[in-house]
């Protein structure tokens, strides 16, 4: 049938102005995704300066700020500002660890740290934003990173941009539980995620059907996305590794063409292999459980073919099969590779891992340091509760349902020899939700991986055409469903937005009006002291979480510090801890004598300690890990002894003449106690070998 010009000149009209309606909603959608990203960096931006105060307080207050890890790592950024040359400060660095001189760029994932310095020392802003706001400004921005990104993925999912709209509400809602940066700007979470989250959005936009024009640059953006995620995070190997089981149970399942598994692989090991070069050969990659599995997987599907082919039954039997010789051959190819690169760094996540689902020691001193706090613990039930206060929640587990029984159906009729696809995109999207949901269950602080992705597939499953097909279908609105189901994929979003603003706007306004100010007096006058008191190379000891705030607000040498992924520096850690363990004072100036330390930090609120149970106080950990009963009543193994020295930290303040012949209290108040070690020189009397001790 031909068309008559009449017939044509009437058409094309009529495509011009659906084009043009097209790009007009689609430009709507772009513009939304980019106020929801600013709305989120403003709204976060907001909390932290009228919790601190920021723009009002001191230098070194807003430098004590940045607790625990959060002043380490910030405390590089500060110190490359006036660095000579990044080989200088980085990758010969003394200051960090004494008697030790050690690679930053090989140790850390601090390259962040040193790009955000030279650019700002390039850039011509010196004379009107200083270098903090600088750094806290960037990373707030990443959270419109993070936001766009997640916005995406529910656009591409749903083909609505109302799904990402729907999204970056969520998300900003539940700020409680799928982001933590306003009060830990630093970490390394908050520069990764929102580059894991782009990858996710560039995964769900490779894996959509009949994608061909887009397909190379997706994979350069996988590409570029995971490398950046890789960079910035130490724990980037166990988080692809869950990345991987996820794309591995594709395959296993038939949803991905074999080039589409290989390219996923590749891309995670180039991206590692990547940052392996830029961190000097960091052995932690190459031994990292991820490549081990990625190299297993590979080899195996090559050398079994046929695994999805033949019935049910022997389908679920040849992957039982090749999943245990995957297994087998993943731990071999890791096991081969410590050895060979001689690796231990990562031992301590092992042995948490193990002593958290009962499976080694529960006295270990470093598995013990995380199964104590309550980040590492099990996901609280109270998270599902503002989740569902919300009404994120119960969209979230109607999308599971019905997609987990559409993939049921969808392999029956594969079974059946019908021809069924469930769309690729999904598939992974709906894997990683639950992949990462149940790493959030097991460990608390993993949530923030999971909870944000959590509101893309809520936000699919609300504008998505599957769960109102499926509803409308049992509703028996089977006329003119393609018009239902357009109607009602578009006003239930609206809907759901109207009525959450509705509800949570004057909540969020009510809280952005809560003003505060940063107040630790007793941390400010101990940092001032050591300023002005102590040598420039002096060295101290004393808790991780506070030496990081030593080394940014003063530039002293440090004994040990929070980053925790090296063996000698984790045992350099416990002999250090030693001073809240119950020791001679003989012991413990030996142990700090020989890692270099002049002056020893004790805190109150360690030696006296109540936040932790009995059996997880610092205290409790290092007289479990010296065979020693612990404080206060309860039960005691039966193989514990009492200790014969009281408790160091304690019974150095009672001035006894074996504590101030070794040790010279130079400063104190309410929370520290700082004491200078003497000096110990042996007599020349003949046939005495008793220690003296010198100013």
């Amino acid at each position: 049938m031909t068309l008559k010009p009449k017939q044509l000149n009437e058409i094309q009209p009529s495509v011009k102005k659906e084009k043009c309606y097209s790009i007009i909603w689609t430009s709507v959608g772009w513009s939304v995704s980019v106020g929801l990203g600013l709305l989120c960096c403003i709204y976060v931006a907001t909390l932290h300066e009228n919790d601190l105060w920021f723009s009002n307080i001191k230098e070194v207050e807003r430098e004590i700020s940045f607790r625990t890890e959060c002043g380490l790592y910030y405390s590089y950024y500060k110190q490359m500002l006036h660095a000579p040359s990044i080989q200088e400060e980085m990758i010969h660095d003394n200051l960090t660890e004494s008697k030790r001189t050690i690679n930053l760029l090989q140790r850390m994932n601090i390259y962040q740290e040193v790009f955000l310095s030279v650019l700002y020392r390039l850039l011509p802003i010196q004379s009107y934003l200083e270098p903090v706001y600088f750094y806290i400004y960037t990373v707030f921005s990443l959270q419109a990173v993070y936001v766009i990104a997640l916005y995406l993925t529910a656009w591409l999912l749903s083909g609505s941009w109302l799904a990402g709209a729907l999204t970056g509400v969520w998300y900003i809602l539940n700020r409680v539980d799928t982001t933590r940066v306003e009060f830990t700007i630093s970490l390394r979470e908050n520069w990764s995620l929102p580059f894991l989250a782009l990858q996710v959005a560039a995964i769900t936009c490779y894996l959509r059907p009949q994608l061909t024009t887009l397909q190379q640059v997706m994979v350069w953006l996988m590409y570029v996305t995971t490398f950046c995620f890789c960079l910035t995070w130490q724990f980037n190997q166990f988080i692809l590794l869950v990345q991987a089981l996820v794309i591995y149970t594709l395959d296993c399942g038939d949803f991905l063409t074999t080039t589409q598994v290989t390219t996923l692989y590749l891309v995670q090991v180039s991206s590692l292999l990547s940052v392996w070069f830029l961190q000097f050969c960091n052995s932690m990659i190459l031994g990292s459980l991820v490549l081990s599995f990625i190299v297993a997987a590979l080899f195996i599907r090559h050398c079994q073919p046929g695994v999805k082919t033949g019935s049910l039954v022997v389908r679920l039997g040849k992957v039982l099969l090749h999943s245990a010789l995957v297994l087998l051959l993943t731990v071999t190819i890791n096991y081969l590779a410590k050895k060979a690169l001689q690796l231990q760094s990562d031992e301590h996540i092992f042995k948490f891992i193990k002593s958290k689902f009962a499976l080694g020691s529960t006295r270990d001193f470093d598995a013990s340091l995380y199964l104590c706090e309550e980040a590492f613990g099990l996901l609280p039930l109270d998270t599902l509760e503002r989740l569902a206060g919300t009404l994120l929640l119960y969209p979230y587990v109607l999308t599971l349902l019905l997609l987990c029984g559409m993939l049921v159906m969808t392999q029956q009729e594969v079974e059946r020899g019908q021809v069924a696809a469930f769309r690729p995109d999904v598939a992974y999207n709906l894997l990683h939700t639950l992949f990462y949901g149940l790493l959030a269950f097991s460990t608390m602080r993993m949530k923030y991986i999971w909870t944000g992705h959590m509101c893309a597939v809520a936000a699919y499953g609300v504008c998505g055409t599957e769960l109102w097909t499926v509803l409308l279908s049992a509703l028996r609105c089977n006329t003119k469903l393609l018009v239902r189901l357009r109607l009602v994929r578009y006003v239930v979003p609206v809907v759901m937005i109207g009525f959450l603003y509705y509800k949570f706007w004057p909540k969020l306004m009510e809280e952005l009006s809560e003003l505060r100010e940063f107040y630790d007096p007793d941390t400010v006058e101990l940092m001032t002291w050591i300023s002005t008191k102590t040598p420039k190379q002096a060295v101290f000891a004393g808790s991780m979480q506070l030496l990081a705030g030593i080394k940014l607000c003063t530039g002293r040498v440090l004994t040990n510090h929070p980053h925790y992924e090296d063996k000698d520096l984790r045992e350099r850690t416990r002999q250090v801890y030693q001073v809240y363990a119950r020791r001679s004072p003989e012991e413990v100036y030996d142990i700090l004598k020989a890692i270099g330390a002049d002056y020893v930090v004790l805190e109150n609120s360690i030696c006296y300690e109540r936040r932790h149970r009995r059996g997880c106080r610092l205290r409790d950990l290092l007289d479990l890990a010296n065979g020693h009963i612990m404080d206060g009543p309860g039960e005691d193994d039966p193989d514990l002894v009492p200790a014969t020295h009281p408790r160091f930290c304690d019974a150095i303040k009672t001035d006894a003449a074996a504590y101030n012949a070794l040790f010279t209290r130079t400063f104190q108040n309410k929370t520290f106690h700082v004491y200078r070690l003497k000096k110990k020189r042996k007599k020349n009397t003949k046939g005495s070998s008793e220690p003296s001790v010198t100013q």
